[in-house]
């Protein structure tokens, strides 16, 4: 499929702090990861550690906190993996669910989906 690029902005659960980044969608991760530095900046709290498995085999356990989401206008709160600080902004599956988005992979974008219930 290759991979691209897409603007989002994330908040603080209260909404007070906000940043518009570029993230590299990844419909293989589960969890949109977010530069761990960005998330305290923006008063993002960690609510649970959970164990993750990277790309490379290793294991390792991160923070994970709730944050608002926007995407084309349209916002929803999803979980945010608090990553390493100098790591790319990863676009995760759990958010583009949230957000009934999927990945058009021939236009390289993001295009509203159904969500299927069963």
């Amino acid at each position: 499929m290759g991979t691209f690029s897409w603007p989002l902005q994330i908040a603080s659960m209260d909404g007070d702090k906000w940043r518009e980044i570029e993230a590299t969608v990844d419909t293989g991760a589960a969890y949109t990861t977010l530069p761990g530095q960005l998330l305290r900046d923006l008063g993002v709290v960690a609510v649970d550690k959970r164990r993750f498995l990277l790309a490379d085999g290793r294991r390792v356990w991160n923070d994970i906190g709730r944050a608002w989401v926007t995407i084309d206008g349209k916002s929803e709160v999803t979980l945010v993996v608090f990553g390493e600080d100098d790591a790319p902004p990863l676009l995760g599956a759990y958010t583009l669910e949230g957000l009934a988005l999927a990945v058009d992979p021939v236009e390289q974008k993001l295009v509203p989906t159904n969500l299927i219930l069963y």
